[in-house]
């Protein structure tokens, strides 16, 4: 058995066609876990599977629809139940909040927080029969701080702290473990367009202590400990894994006569 334990075991890990979801996949798969793929497009998530064995499989699913959910949940009980639920689906449809419209802001709210809780509804039914399950939610720096201009982005990710808190509170004496990861900025398929200005990223670089802009190996980590034995007294706790830039808030205010 590795340090971490997780050998056996099976990772449900939604929005797993994305470039978190997929290196979240890839990490878990080199622990000996099983993982189950679940994404609405599976044309990334079948190939996936099949490239990480361990008899790694992928369903469509869109956790924004109830019937979808459950039963991918149903499939996966069939195949002996998940020992862990990764919740990662989220969208963001951009705007600022004066003009973001009810059907946008629903749209993020359903997949980015109801969804997360159907999900865990779903997969935690089987987690509570067997008395032991953990669930690490994908939540944002920016539900800590404010992204302008996103909608319903910043609270969607706010609400998914307080969500996974109140389910380690009351799935805890069932045995039910809870936890959010916090990225900061983060370096996928989706953001490389930012990456291509190399003015762009030296700022973005500049502003992290660390000095580097997050892989998704780098949330992955985090999650890898999380779900495992090793983190069994950890419940009800945010990890932001942000390279301290939620720590650089004060080296913004001008202060002349200091370095």
């Amino acid at each position: 058995m590795s340090w971490l334990g997780l050998e056996g075991k099976t990772a449900v890990i939604t929005g797993a066609g994305g470039g978190i979801g997929q290196g979240l996949a890839r990490a878990f798969a080199a622990q000996g876990v099983r993982v189950g793929l679940l994404d609405r497009e599976e044309a990334q998530t079948a190939p996936l599977a099949a490239e990480l064995g361990m008899g790694s499989f992928s369903l469509k699913c869109d956790v924004s629809r109830a019937d979808d959910v459950a039963a991918a949940a149903d499939a996966v009980e069939a195949l002996g139940g998940a020992d862990i639920l990764i919740n990662n689906a989220g969208i963001l449809r951009p705007g600022p909040l004066e003009s973001v419209s009810e059907a946008d802001w629903s749209a993020m709210l359903s997949v980015n927080l109801t969804g997360y809780l159907v999900t865990a509804q779903a997969f935690g039914r089987g987690m509570m029969s067997r008395g032991q399950g953990a669930l690490v939610h994908v939540a944002s720096i920016s539900g800590s701080y404010p992204q302008p201009a996103s909608g319903a982005y910043s609270a969607s990710k706010a609400a998914i702290l307080m969500l996974s808190r109140q389910l380690a509170y009351e799935w805890g004496p069932k045995g039910i473990r809870s936890n959010t990861l916090s990225p900061g900025l983060v370096r996928t398929a989706l953001s490389e367009t930012f990456y291509a200005d190399p003015q762009v990223k030296a700022r973005r670089e500049a502003m992290v202590p660390i000095r580097r802009i997050a892989s998704p190996e780098d949330l992955a980590d985090a999650a890898l400990f999380l779900a495992s034995p090793r983190a069994s007294y950890i419940t009800g706790q945010d990890i932001l894994v942000d390279g301290g830039l939620s720590q650089s808030l004060m080296g913004l205010v001008p202060r002349p006569g200091y370095a």
